[in-house]
């Protein structure tokens, strides 16, 4: 190959990476909260249909009870709400039995909250006034001290609503209810829209259909199910009857996934940061729904338009996302050109 051809195969091939950088600009304070108020570690970010915004956030360690034959695990994690501005606006759920250590929260067509608690294993639905609606799953009477695991545990999960480290919550057409219990267990558990148990598929492992962390859902138009089996550094898409359909990867290890509306969606999904490293990685890709790569921005780091363990994102405007990191103790509202 002479000196040219390889001149114009690099420069096209510049060209084209280029293309992949999404320009964006960021604003990292753009909620507000009250004085003498903090963000903890971001779980969980999303917006209702008036563009009103809510945050499940760890504000600090769930205490154990002790001195007793039952140790009762409590607090850790609260909701806040801010209205399209960024003004606070209220707390919600404010000392709920089931807010422990904070997953995700996610906000349904008809603008009821969910919010998925890793530690009580509660899906908890707050109807838009904030009065609970519809639990899921089962916070355990007392704790084991020391905590102890299950060796033997499959990640199949019981053929139950209890879960064991829910991470997220999605819905279909019809109303359809899937939670990711996946950090514990390694499954998909399907619920019809009144909250009766219908199946479950999953395990821990890497082939067709089973998971290693799996971390986020989302469902498009057509009722396919898209879940981040980021260990496997993999997205994989099943029906809504839990068939494997197919398996996306390129975008490293995927955390949280956000799905738009409307006939032309877009995926965004982040690259988390590996936790023994968090200064690498960091960047969330754009995607069509076939896995084609459009773009990608940001990088890891602590700086606006950098991002430190990104755990949620809403993408209710496609141009307009809210990020909520865990790493960096923070929401940043992007704006992508």
């Amino acid at each position: 190959m002479n000196r040219l051809v390889l001149a114009v195969l690099l420069l096209g091939a510049a060209s084209l990476n280029a293309q992949t950088e999404i320009r964006f600009d960021s604003t990292p304070d753009a909620l507000q909260l009250p004085a003498g108020v903090y963000f903890g570690e971001v779980a969980g970010v999303a917006t209702n249909s008036r563009g009103d915004v809510f945050v499940y956030t760890r504000t600090g360690h769930p205490t154990l009870s002790l001195g007793t034959a039952r140790p009762f695990a409590h607090g850790g994690s609260r909701l806040f709400e801010f209205d399209k501005t960024g003004k606070f606006v209220r707390e919600v759920g404010k000392d709920s039995y089931g807010f422990m250590y904070a997953s995700q929260i996610r906000i349904d067509p008809a603008d009821n909250l969910w919010v998925v608690d890793q530690m009580s294993n509660m899906v908890m639905k707050f109807d838009p006034q904030g009065r609970v609606a519809m639990l899921l799953g089962r916070k355990a009477e007392s704790e084991n001290v020391p905590a102890r695991g299950n060796p033997n545990n499959t990640g199949a999960g019981q053929q139950t609503d209890l879960f064991n480290g829910p991470s997220d919550v999605a819905w279909d057409a019809a109303g359809n209810i899937f939670v990711a219990d996946g950090l514990g267990n390694s499954r998909i558990a399907k619920f019809d829209k009144e909250g009766k148990f219908v199946k479950s598929w999953g395990k821990k492992g890497s082939g067709q259909g089973e998971f290693n962390m799996l971390t986020s859902l989302a469902v498009d138009a057509q009722n396919n199910v898209y879940a981040a089996d980021m260990g496997n550094k993999r997205i994989q898409v099943f029906d809504d009857d839990g068939n494997f359909k197919t398996a996306i990867s390129g975008v490293n290890s995927p955390a949280a996934l956000c799905l738009t509306k409307g006939a032309n969606a877009v995926l965004y999904v982040s690259n988390t940061n590996p936790p023994e490293d968090i200064d690498h990685d960091g960047e969330i890709y754009k995607m069509k729904l076939d896995g084609t790569v459009l773009g990608k921005f940001g990088r890891a780091g602590k700086l606006p338009k950098e991002f430190g363990t990104v755990n949620a994102i809403d993408c209710r405007n496609e141009n307009t996302l809210y990020v909520g990191e865990i790493g960096n103790l923070r929401v940043q509202k992007l704006m992508l050109h």
